[in-house]
C-alpha cells in the first residue's frame, strides 16, 4: 500500500473518532438543537487533528442528519438522534437475502455514478486493490483476498462522488466481510469472478456506464 493510501486511511481513522466523540457530546445534551459547534480551528485542537479530518467528520455528521453546515454561518446541531443510527443497527441484524438485496442495490448504482465521476486516483487505487484481489486468491488465502475485495468495492464507492452512496456501502461493507469469512473457506469461487472485476474496472476506466452496471450485475449474481 502506497503512502498516500496509508495517510487516507489514517485520515479517515481519526475523522470515524472524531465523528463518535461529537456523536457522544450531542446526544448527551452538551450541545442542544439549533446549537452552533465550535468552529474548525477549536475543533482542531480539542481533538488534535488537522482540517482535512474535522471537515471529513461534519461531512460525515451531515449526511447522518445530526448537524447541518451553513455557508459563512458555521455547522449548527440539527438532531440529538442520527438517522444513520437506527439504520446501521437495521443492517447489522440483516442475514442472507436481505443483506444481498441492499448490496446489489447499491452496487449497481455505485458502478454507474463510479464510471461517470472516477478520477485517475481511483482508478489506481481500484486497480491496487484488484491486484491484490488476485495475488491473495491465486495463493488461496481467503482472508487476504476478501479484504482487496471489499477494499476494492469501497474504493468504487468512493469513485461514485456521492457521499451518502460511499457512507451507505461503507456500513454494510464490514458486515459483507463476515458473512464472506463465513462462505468462503478456499478462493476458487473468489478466483472464478475476478475476469468480472476486472472487466468493470475497464468499463469504468472508459467511463461506460451501461457496462459498468452490467459487471456489477453478473458479480452481484442478478445477471447468469
Amino acid at each position: 500500500m502506497t503512502t498516500k493510501e496509508n495517510t487516507l486511511i489514517k485520515r479517515h481513522s481519526l475523522a470515524d473518532a472524531v465523528v463518535g466523540e461529537l456523536q457522544q457530546q450531542i446526544a448527551s445534551g452538551q450541545y442542544q438543537i439549533g446549537e452552533k459547534l465550535p468552529s474548525e480551528p477549536e475543533l482542531m485542537q480539542q481533538f488534535g487533528v488537522g482540517r482535512s479530518t474535522v471537515r471529513e467528520a461534519i461531512r460525515i455528521l451531515a449526511n447522518t442528519g445530526l448537524v447541518r453546515v451553513q455557508q459563512g454561518l458555521g455547522t449548527f446541531v440539527e438532531s440529538q438522534q442520527s438517522v444513520i443510527g437506527p439504520l446501521n443497527q437495521t443492517l447489522q441484524r440483516a442475514e442472507g437475502d436481505d443483506l444481498n438485496e441492499v448490496r446489489q442495490l447499491l452496487e449497481l448504482k455505485i458502478a454507474e455514478k463510479a464510471a461517470i465521476n472516477r478520477t485517475q486516483e481511483d482508478i489506481n487505487r481500484m486497480s491496487t486493490f484488484l491486484r491484490q484481489r488476485e495475488e491473495a486468491a491465486i495463493k488461496n488465502k481467503p482472508m487476504e483476498c476478501i479484504e482487496a475485495d471489499i477494499q476494492f468495492h469501497i474504493s468504487l464507492a468512493v469513485a461514485a462522488k456521492n457521499d451518502i452512496l460511499a457512507d451507505l456501502y461503507g456500513i454494510i461493507a464490514n458486515k459483507m466481510k463476515k458473512s464472506f469469512l463465513e462462505v468462503f473457506i478456499t478462493t476458487e469461487t473468489l478466483l472464478s469472478k475476478q475476469s468480472m472485476h476486472t472487466a468493470l474496472l475497464q468499463s469504468v476506466v472508459d467511463k461506460d456506464p451501461k457496462k459498468a452496471w452490467y459487471w456489477a450485475a453478473k458479480i452481484t449474481g442478478q445477471i447468469r
